[in-house]
């Protein structure tokens, strides 16, 4: 188990790692904008008729859009140093307000369809791996497989269809002040993830169970549910808190697709709609806050991991890399 000195010197160069993340996802974003057909500029006279050149050369210059590459990147890189993300090319308002003003829903958003997930999926993995090859261990099975092979926009629709239109039990757009909006959208998420994670529960069950200390267990007389619950299922969560650190980095940079379907004012919304408009800070800050959540997530699950399997030891090794 990661102890002491040992665990600060992982955590000092998971940090490290992180600026080097940052910088090489932030100039790449940058440099990929360069080679856009059109700009926020462009973006904002669309709808407005023929607007002159030299207007939108006026004001590529007010945002500097004008600017070499790396000036652009580098003022970019010197505001953020400090604490200034700048702001909106759209709005006008301060991106990093934005980002905040935004960033709640979609925390909600995530802590609900962990919930769901976790509430249905752990269950359902025990006893899909106790019952093996039972009946009720192919239903489990078969239905997961069904869940897992479903896009999120085509779940959406089919929840949409009968719970929302055809039932007329939940709403359809998302509104932070109606509880029963996130419902949808937090079980559209859901679906997809706890069909994968009861089949990697089954899988990490079965597994521990086929190992040596489970036989010995049996034949001091150790009752079947005792080593299933205080030996085989602690070791059966780091594979599990892998997962959930994947699916908990994915969540809070917001789900696109679904925050669009479904109206809900969170990060993924506002990122495609960045993206739309060319809205290049936003982009930037949501680039940013995409690589912190992951690496910090996967530092926490690294962690956790030791925490249940000592053996893993991975500030020597055998951790996930930056």
């Amino acid at each position: 188990m990661i102890e002491g000195i040992g665990l600060r010197k992982y955590i000092a160069g998971r940090l490290v790692g992180l600026f080097f993340v940052l910088l090489g996802v932030t100039f790449f974003t940058f440099f990929m904008m360069q080679f856009a057909a059109d700009d926020a500029v462009d973006k904002m006279y669309d709808d407005r008729g023929a607007v002159s050149e030299e207007l939108k050369a006026e004001r590529r210059h007010e945002l500097g859009l004008d600017r070499p590459f790396f000036v652009q990147y580098g003022t970019w890189l010197m505001g953020l140093a400090s604490g200034d993300m700048g702001k909106s090319f759209i709005s006008g308002k301060d991106v990093f307000e934005t980002f905040i003003e935004k960033l709640p829903q979609t925390i909600w958003l995530m802590a609900v369809s962990i919930l769901m997930t976790l509430t249905v999926s752990l269950p359902l993995g025990i006893i899909s791996a106790v019952k093996r090859d039972e009946s009720i261990d192919y239903i489990i099975r078969f239905f997961s497989f069904i869940g897992n092979s479903l896009p999120n926009f085509f779940t959406a629709l089919l929840l949409i269809y009968f719970l929302a239109l055809k039932m007329n039990l939940l709403p359809i757009m998302g509104n932070s002040e109606n509880m029963r909006s996130v419902i949808l959208p937090a079980l559209t998420l859901a679906i997809a993830m706890g069909a994968k994670y009861t089949r990697q529960m089954r899988t990490a069950i079965l597994e521990e169970m086929n190992k040596p200390y489970v036989a010995g267990a049996r034949s001091r007389g150790v009752a079947e549910s005792t080593i299933l619950f205080k030996s085989v299922l602690r070791s059966s969560l780091v594979p599990l808190i892998t997962l959930l650190a994947l699916s908990i980095g994915s969540l809070l940079g917001g789900t696109a697709i679904v925050e669009t379907i479904f109206m809900w004012d969170g990060v993924g919304k506002m990122a495609v709609d960045a993206i739309i408009m060319r809205d290049y800070p936003i982009i930037q800050a949501y680039v940013v806050w995409m690589s912190i959540i992951y690496v910090v997530v996967n530092l926490i699950a690294d962690i956790m991991c030791d925490y249940f399997d000592p053996r893993a030891e991975i500030y020597n090794g055998g951790g996930s890399a930056p």
